[in-house]
This record gives C-alpha cells, sequence and structure tokens, in this order.
C-alpha cells in the first residue's frame, strides 16, 4: 500500500528526464530514509573547509616571527594578525560570487573547487617562506573556498524535508568541530622537530618547514573531500531544455508543483527586499560576533595566569576542554537535536537557546574560583553546554535563511549570509583580546571586576541578538502553512 502512493505521488508530480535536481527529488520521494552517505560527505566537505580557518592560529606567532619582518618583538602579534584576517578579508569580498555561481551553475562545481582551493593553497601556506607569501596565500584560499553559504544550500535540498535539520546541523556541527580540531592540529603537529625529534630528524625536509606538517594533513583530507565531491549528485534544477526559455521552464516547474501565481512573482523579488532573510542574516551575523569573540577570550582566558584572573592552563589543557566539546557536539547533532527540533519547532528551541546562553557564559568567571579536578569538570560542562546551545541557534538560523527563500536564490542568499558574518567576525578576535587585557588591569574594581567584565560584555552582544530574534525573525516554512490555512 505505502508503495501505491509513493507510485501515485510521483505521477502527480512532473519530473525532467534530465534535469539533476528533479531527479535528487525523486530519489527522495522514492527512499523516504536518512542518507548516511549523504550526511557524510555533507560533513567531509565542511570539516575540510573550516579546518584551515583557525589551525594557525597555535603557530602563527613563531611563523611570523621566524620570517624577520617584525622589527620588535611587539610588532610580531600586528603581522600575524594581518595574516589572520586575510582569509577573512578574502571571504568577505568573494562570498556573493559564489552564491551566484552556485546559483547558476549548480553547487557541485563551487564545492568542488572550493574544497580543491584547500589542497592547493593551505599546502602553499604550510611551504611559505616569507610574510607576504603566507598572507598572499591566505587571502586567496578564502577568496576561492566559498564553500559554506553554497552547502547550507546543498544540505536543505539534498534531504527530504523531515531530514532538513539533521542535514543543516551536520553543517553547522562540523563548521564548530573544525574550529576546535583545528587548533589542536596546528598546536600539536607544527614545530614537529622540536616535539618529537626520534620521528623527525634535525636537518631534515620537516625541519626546514617547521609548520607543514598540520597543513598537509589537513590538505590531504581535503583531497579526499575533492575526489568525493566529484560523485555527489547535483540539487540546482535545469528545465531549460532548448526548446523553452528559462521562465517557461520555470512557469511549468510551479504548475507542476502546484504553485501559485502569487508565488511565481514572489521568486523574482530581490533577495535583499526579502525582510525574513535579512533579519535572520542580521541575528546570524551578530551571533557569529558572539561567538568567535567567546572563542578567542576562553582560550586566552584559560592560559592567563591566576592573579589576572585565568585558569593558569596549559594549551595541552585547553586542548583537552575543547575535545570534550567537540565529542560532545557530534552526539548533540546526531542523536538529539532533529527530534528536538521536530517537537518543538526550529524558532521555539532557537530562542530558548539563544536565552539558556546567557548564564552560562557569565559563570565562567565562578567556575574560575575552583581548582583541581572539579575546575575541569565543571569548566568541561560549561564549555559543552555553551558549544551545544550555540549550535542549536547557528542551525536554527542555517534552517530559516534557507526555508525564506526559492531554491534558485539559496546560494546567493547564503552568499550574503557569510558576507556579512565574515564583516562581524574579522573584528571579534582583536576586538576579544584588547577587552580581555584591559579586564585584567581591573582586578580590584568594585563593579564587574577582571574578567567578569569582558564575558559581560560578551553577553551584551549575546542580549542584542536575542532582542533580534525574538522581535524580527520569524520562520517561514510556519507563514506559509498558515496561508494556507
Amino acid at each position: 500500500m505505502g508503495e501505491e502512493n509513493i507510485r501515485d505521488s510521483l505521477l502527480k508530480k512532473k519530473y525532467y528526464e534530465n534535469c539533476p535536481g528533479c531527479k535528487v527529488d525523486e530519489a527522495k520521494e522514492l527512499n523516504r530514509g536518512l542518507s548516511i552517505r549523504n550526511l557524510l560527505i555533507v560533513w567531509m566537505v565542511v570539516i575540510s573547509a573550516s579546518l584551515p580557518v583557525s589551525s594557525l592560529f597555535p603557530f602563527l606567532y613563531f611563523m611570523v616571527k621566524d620570517f624577520n619582518i617584525a622589527k620588535t618583538e611587539a610588532k610580531i602579534s600586528s603581522y600575524a594578525g594581518y595574516v589572520g584576517s586575510a582569509f577573512l578579508l578574502g571571504r568577505t569580498l568573494t562570498s556573493v560570487i559564489w552564491g551566484l555561481i552556485a546559483d547558476r551553475y549548480g553547487r557541485k562545481p563551487v564545492l568542488v573547487i572550493g574544497v580543491t582551493s584547500v589542497v592547493v593553497f593551505n599546502t602553499l601556506f604550510g611551504l611559505s617562506t616569507s610574510f607576504w607569501m603566507a598572507l598572499i596565500t591566505r587571502f586567496l584560499l578564502g577568496s576561492l573556498c566559498g564553500v559554506i553559504g553554497p552547502v547550507k544550500a546543498y544540505a536543505s535540498e539534498l534531504f527530504r524535508e523531515e531530514h532538513q535539520s539533521i542535514g543543516i546541523s551536520t553543517v553547522s556541527a562540523a563548521w564548530g568541530i573544525g574550529l576546535i580540531i583545528g587548533p589542536a592540529l596546528g598546536g600539536y603537529l607544527a614545530q614537529p622537530v622540536e616535539k618529537y625529534p626520534h620521528i623527525f630528524l634535525k636537518g631534515s625536509f620537516w625541519d626546514r618547514f617547521p609548520y607543514f606538517l598540520p597543513c598537509i594533513i589537513i590538505s590531504a583530507l581535503a583531497l579526499v573531500a575533492a575526489i568525493v565531491c566529484i560523485w555527489i549528485p547535483e540539487t540546482l534544477h535545469n528545465h531549460n531544455d532548448g526548446n523553452k526559455s528559462t521562465d517557461e521552464a520555470e512557469a511549468l516547474e510551479n504548475e507542476g508543483g502546484g504553485i501559485d501565481k502569487d508565488k511565481r512573482i514572489q521568486k523574482k523579488e530581490n533577495v535583499f527586499l526579502n525582510w525574513p532573510l535579512m533579519a535572520s542574516i542580521l541575528v546570524y551575523s551578530v551571533y557569529s560576533l558572539q561567538d568567535i569573540a567567546y572563542q578567542e577570550v576562553f582560550s586566552l582566558w584559560a592560559v592567563s595566569p591566576r592573579r589576572l584572573g585565568g585558569l593558569t592552563y596549559t594549551t595541552d589543557d585547553v586542548g583537552n576542554v575543547l575535545s570534550i566539546s567537540g565529542f560532545a557536539l557530534i552526539i548533540y547533532q546526531v542523536c538529539v537535536y532533529p527530534f528536538i527540533e521536530k517537537a518543538f519547532g526550529t524558532m521555539i528551541i532557537t530562542r530558548i537557546a539563544a536565552m539558556l546562553a546567557i548564564p552560562i557564559i557569565q559563570s565562567f568567571p565562578f567556575i574560575a574560583m575552583c581548582s583541581g579536578a572539579v575546575l575541569f569538570i565543571l569548566l568541561s560542562i560549561g564549555s559543552v553546554v555553551k558549544m551545544v546551545l550555540g549550535m542549536t541557534v547557528t542551525t536554527g538560523l542555517f534552517l530559516i535563511q534557507n526555508r525564506v527563500v526559492e531554491q534558485h536564490q539559496r546560494g546567493e542568499a547564503n552568499g550574503i549570509a557569510m558576507t556579512f558574518m565574515s564583516l562581524f567576525t574579522a573584528i571579534g578576535p582583536a576586538t576579544g583580546g584588547a577587552i580581555l587585557s584591559w579586564s585584567q588591569t581591573r582586578m580590584d574594581a568594585s563593579f564587574l571586576p577582571g574578567t567578569h567584565m569582558v564575558f559581560f560584555l560578551i553577553n551584551i552582544i549575546s542580549v542584542i541578538g536575542l532582542v533580534f530574534l525574538i522581535s524580527f525573525v520569524r520562520d517561514k516554512k510556519k507563514t506559509r502553512s498558515d496561508e494556507q490555512n
């Protein structure tokens, strides 16, 4: 009986023989289960794009120092900041372009080009012998790796509607985990001759290029992902059979899908005039700023001395806490989020997560009062909860952004989101570090002494994002159902 219903459903819908998007839609109708294969493909693509973003931070200071470009030691951090910002600048300038390309020529070519750029330019960055080579390779990597925007559109189209939440949460979780694992790889594998002298010999290739090992491992993973991408399906519809114009093909598509004239007119709207989209992008940018500032402050705060309100942790200790957080994110993304999103709805859990994150962030200075095993356990729990809540907010906004636009605009919409997010996050690390340094000079202040102040200011951003989230962001999926009723 179930198979007969599926066949009847397929007969009612018009699928074009040479349209890759129609083939994907037909496969989704025939197979109502979750494709683990497609889930792993999305995971690999996002991980490959996210690992290079932050993997250089642990060794960037030493890399710039080896270039001998800074005249004084105090100038090293400034040059390191230029290299770190080059990637974000490149991504800011090209995200919309890659989104438009994905809408015009398909998601698959953009994903293949983006992952391949990681293979090439991340490898060259590891072989950098001068400041300018490092700066240029990072800029080109950010410019050509336009993956994250289109892959969000791809994940929303590759899975059935009831599985979209796990598809989008895979993107956000893989991105977050990549930002956690990346610094761990950079910290453990950079300068291998000094850290592992029995394996990597003095005077060898690894001694001449001490920062190549973490880069080549990330590039190797990206190479595997690039090869896999060759066989992934395209989800963009193409109904231009050579005899009909594109507009006629779209009209046939709309008629076949039961979409009325108003919906066809809506498909032509300018994405910048789509208020639900722009509101969700604004909130996404604010939360991205909060998240990158938190990540920068958390690591610096954890390794700061006790007398300055820190934890006197080593980089290994911080890596252990972040590793636990990353493992918890994987479990939450696969086993928990899809079910609570289905049970309560996207907007409800997104807003609840945004509210709960505020007291969690403000609790970290109080956790610093503990010591030993109790400190590690409480810090790990706090980090896990913050990461999970942050991923819930990000995933919810991803889902909303892809629901409020038609398919032919999703690449452009996600490209715009990445552009605004890159602009906001570019100021996060430098600002967070500067505020942390300032807060540590006021340890005896009567109002929010020491690091209480820096986490309070991060929460100011959280409150602004929450107000926008409650006031302006709506889930168009619910709106459409209301209109039909």
